[in-house]
């Protein structure tokens, strides 16, 4: 608490705004218990609970789904929101905005090589992802040039999709990788031909209202059920041998996959919405 009124005298001072003014601004918006770290991490309630409060409000009850075989993809936890679920490109769009032009087939879809990049039809913001990807089989090249495709947050930060078993390439451009940013913490890839899973946790960038940024975007992730990527702290967009820097932009935009020419197939994509607070 003490700590809160220090961080909330400094920014009193730093906005030179009277005492008077800044309560009124508060009380009308009812952020004065944000100010002062009142507000509960889970859900934004501005009551603070004692500890083991039977009457604080209980999480919503979810069906958790079901995890998917190598013949069968699984369930989504019911609270999610699904963006493929083998049937139909409904939910993505290409670049020119019309209905994407992949291939679907036998309950996945196959990136077409030349068609480009396809995107969700919706912007997401604070996210759980999930995906499932297999790379051509039998594999063909070498080094990025093997089953490379990529899913992208926010059309902005990717996570590399690549055949990356028994396959060498630079650590931060194989699967799994923030690419060109943070190599995988292992190498959980199988066989190509053989389904796949990444797990992502990612919480957007936060800019000021001048664009300037206030936080970097982070990002967890596991392939396969193995954690690859620990909280990491994004630099700003993924390119090619490039670290851009970021640019303000929405708090929402679409998830992107791209078609880097070989022929990935992608099944059972679902995403939760986190809260943003």
């Amino acid at each position: 608490m003490v700590a809160a009124r220090v961080r909330v005298g400094v920014w009193f001072k730093e906005e030179k705004m009277s005492l008077r003014k800044v309560v009124r601004m508060f009380t009308a918006g009812g952020l004065i218990a944000m100010a002062f770290g009142a507000f509960d991490g889970h859900t934004s309630s501005q009551k603070q609970w004692e500890i083991h409060d039977v009457n604080r409000p209980q999480p919503p009850v979810i069906d958790p789904g079901s995890f998917s075989t190598q013949d069968q993809p699984g369930r989504p936890p019911s609270d999610a929101v699904v963006l493929f679920n083998g049937g139909d490109l409904s939910s993505w769009r290409n670049a020119a905005g019309e209905q994407a032009k992949w291939k679907v087939e036998r309950g996945h879809m196959e990136v077409v090589k030349g068609t480009g990049t396809v995107a969700t039809r919706r912007g997401f913001g604070d996210c759980q992802l999930h995906v499932e990807w297999a790379a051509p089989s039998p594999a063909h090249g070498e080094g990025q040039e093997r089953g490379n495709s990529g899913v992208f947050l926010m059309g902005l930060y990717e996570v590399q999709v690549l055949d990356s078993h028994r396959n060498k390439t630079y650590p931060d451009g194989q699967a799994a990788a923030v690419y060109g940013q943070y190599p995988p913490l292992v190498n959980a890839s199988r066989p190509p031909g053989q389904w796949q899973s990444y797990d992502i946790i990612f919480h957007r960038p936060r800019f000021d209202r001048d664009g300037k940024l206030v936080r970097p975007a982070r990002m967890t992730a596991l392939h396969n059920g193995v954690l690859v990527l620990d909280s990491v702290e994004l630099t700003g967009p993924t390119a090619h041998r490039q670290r851009p820097p970021y640019q303000a932009h929405a708090g929402k935009l679409p998830l992107t996959l791209q078609d880097h020419g070989d022929p990935v197939r992608y099944r059972n994509i679902w995403i939760r919405e986190l809260p943003e607070g």
